[in-house]
């Protein structure tokens, strides 16, 4: 029989708040979220503000109704209960709506006390969940079959292991700084022999087809052919985000269901586990090596190189903001704050929307854009 949840005092839950812990509660059920806060969405600060008080309204929102998953996620950080004697804080009970458990007075006083959790709040439990966490899960979810869609959208707050291989584990991880250091210098030297290889003059656009017509390429259209490249990733990222990243995989076939997980289902099972929110250098040079040749194929080769290296670069910026948005705590107001607000909406309630990342633009044209009264940038 489990053991009957730790009950505290208000005192008890006031002395933690002042000791730095960010202690909420939901009706009379209590949670930690100071591992939290940082990622929060709204902020560290809105959750600061907000220790040692019920947040049962806000979970509902206005200005922000929280997901079926956020409801979730919470509910990893439980704490216990406070203790039923204490009426100092039951004033905000009356305007709590059912968007947290409601707990019931034992009948019996030896006995524990009867809960029952909304649906909407039950987290996942690991010890009973449909694959074993104590074992790779990679060769696992193939068998999950119709179940595996909603399972790995119900986010954990757990890092994750992919391979039995410990080699093969370090190649599917790695830290966001070492993207950085590896791909920075390979952009900073393309980018010189792109501009001094369009100084020699010998670049000519369509010149394959004709000399008469062909377009002389000047060393100094070298920047906005970075651009070029750069506008062309942010299109890039978005349709492999959409196409790629959230294609739903039969439920009959095991090897595009573990593909699917492998790729991408990952980071939706584990959105916040640290080392696998950038693409690690190995496999990303396998399709950067793809993208170079294509763009050599179908461009001169300088030219083709000048794109490629600004493509490059816009895929350095992404990995980079992609760790911000979710280990980042952006100023409020920001374009940073109100992107990562749309993206953890992405994660934990918009699956089939929302699919820029370092950008919304392409979600505009595509119908894709996740409505703006839906994310945190009104909440006063």
């Amino acid at each position: 029989m489990a053991a009957p949840p730790r009950s505290f005092s208000a005192a008890e839950v006031r002395a933690r708040c002042a000791q730095g812990s960010c202690v909420v509660r939901c009706r009379r059920r209590l949670y930690d979220l100071s591992a939290f806060v940082r990622l929060h969405p709204g902020g560290e600060q809105l959750l600061r503000r907000r220790a040692g008080t019920d947040v049962s309204a806000a979970l509902d929102g206005p200005p922000h109704r929280h997901s079926a998953n956020a409801r979730r996620w919470l509910e990893q950080y439980y704490l216990g209960e406070l203790r039923d004697d204490d009426e100092e804080e039951e004033e905000e009970e009356e305007g709590s709506r059912q968007s947290c458990p409601k707990t019931e007075k034992p009948t019996d006083a030896a006995a524990p006390p009867a809960r029952r959790l909304d649906p909407r709040c039950k987290t996942v439990d690991v010890d009973k969940d449909l694959v074993d966490w104590r074992k790779p899960l990679l060769w696992q979810v193939g068998y999950l079959g119709e179940k595996y869609d909603e399972w790995v959208h119900q986010p954990v707050d757990r890092p994750i292991r992919l391979f039995h291989s410990d080699f093969l584990e370090s190649l599917s991880k790695t830290a966001w700084y070492v993207v950085f250091l590896v791909w920075t210098p390979v952009v900073l030297y393309l980018s010189w022999v792109s501009y001094t290889s369009l100084a020699q003059g010998n670049t000519r656009l369509f010149s394959s087809f004709t000399t008469e017509y062909s377009i002389p390429v000047h060393k100094y259209y070298f920047p906005f052919i970075f651009l070029l490249g750069m506008f062309l990733w942010s299109l890039l990222e978005y349709l492999i985000h959409r196409f790629v990243f959230h294609m739903k995989p039969p439920a009959s076939n095991y090897y595009l269901i573990t593909l699917h997980f492998l790729l991408h289902g990952q980071h939706h099972k584990s959105p916040f586990d640290s080392s696998r929110l950038v693409f690690p250098p190995v496999p990303a040079s396998l399709v950067i090596g793809f993208f170079y040749g294509v763009l050599q194929l179908l461009l001169p080769e300088v030219l083709g190189l000048s794109v490629f290296v600004g493509g490059l670069c816009g895929y350095v910026v992404y990995d980079m903001m992609h760790y911000y948005l979710h280990y980042g705590s952006p100023k409020k107001g920001t374009y940073l704050y109100g992107l990562k607000a749309y993206h953890v909406k992405h994660h934990f309630e918009h699956q089939k929307s929302g699919f820029g990342i370092s950008t919304r633009f392409w979600d505009r044209p595509f119908r894709t854009l996740i409505p703006e009264e839906e994310t945190f940038e009104k909440e006063d």
